[in-house]
This record gives structure tokens, sequence and C-alpha cells, in this order.
């Protein structure tokens, strides 16, 4: 196991979190949310450890999840992508933890919010954190910390990584389903 994907590193994680809508953001068929979280992506890879990131277990199974929902060939294309990303990208992976649980369900900004966002922010709250995001449901609240994914022209990953990310996008999502 990786130093940092453990609870331990929880710690001294930064506090730049990222979730499954912006990672599967870059695939959006919406090109002003696939170009922000592309770039919001390549910037973080080319800052190496200062570009360090923070997204939880559940985030990282909700973008299997969706992935897994299309046919084979289609991941077959996709996941080359994802594996080198999650590798070379500076990426804490963490858990919940029992403040995280209560935090979800007593803090009323979260109210009405579904379960997987309630959790997630609390997490954020709780570490002094900020969301990246494309969800549709965050992008308009004022009274979270949340940071929505801004349009910009497209960037660029590393070469290697460049060519297995246009050999990605065979997978688009639409993005009201994020």
């Amino acid at each position: 196991m990786r130093p940092d994907t453990t609870p331990e590193a929880t710690d001294h994680a930064p506090t730049v979190f990222i979730d499954a809508t912006l990672f599967m953001g870059m695939h959006s068929e919406d090109d002003a949310v696939r170009t922000g979280a592309k770039a919001f992506f390549a910037g973080r890879l080319a800052a190496g450890d200062a570009g360090r990131v923070v997204m939880n277990w559940e985030q990282v199974g909700r973008c299997d999840d969706l992935v897994w929902g299309y046919e084979r060939k289609v991941q077959d294309e996709y996941y080359p992508f994802m594996d080198v990303l999650h590798t070379d990208l500076a990426v804490d992976r963490v858990p919940y933890d029992e403040d995280d649980l209560r935090r979800a369900f007593t803090t009323p900004a979260l109210e009405g919010l579904p379960t997987h966002e309630r959790l997630l922010l609390a997490q954020v709250i709780g570490r002094g954190g900020t969301l990246h995001t494309a969800s549709p449901r965050l992008l308009g609240r004022t009274d979270l910390p949340v940071v929505p994914v801004g349009a910009t022209a497209e960037a660029s990953f590393p070469a290697y990584l460049e060519d297995l990310y246009r050999r990605s996008l065979v997978l688009t999502v639409d993005s009201h389903n994020l």
C-alpha cells in the first residue's frame, strides 16, 4: 500500500478535495465542463507534489461505478488513462472518519443534499478544505466550500498521457448525470 493512501495520511492531507464529478467531467459532453476539468487536472499534474489533491474512497468508487456501466470495449479504452493519471497525480485517497459521519447529518447547510455529497462535504469542512467539483447540485451553492469547474481553453497533458486521454474520449458522460 502506498503511504499516501493510509488513514494516517489524512493528518497532513492537503485541503484541495476533488470529487467524481470533476474527475469524470474530463469526459463530459459539455465542452466547457470537459476543458475546465481537464485544465484543473493538467495544472495539478504539472505542479507535482504541490498539486496534491484529496479524493475519498467513495468518490473513487463512484467513478468506477459510472465507467462499469459502459460496454467493455469503451472501458478498455478509458481505463489506461484513468490508471496512469491516478498513479502520476499526487492524490491522497482517504476514508471517512466518525466525525465526518456525524457532521454530515448535523450540519444545517448540508440538509437536502444527497448522502454522498453530505458525507464528502462534511469531510471537506472538517479538514478546512475546498471541494473542486462539476456537480450540477453544488455549482450554485455559495454557502459551502465549493469551487466550481471553470470554463477555460483546452490544456494539454504530457504527451504520454495526452495520447491516453484522447483514446479515452470514446467514453462521454452527460454533465447533468454527474
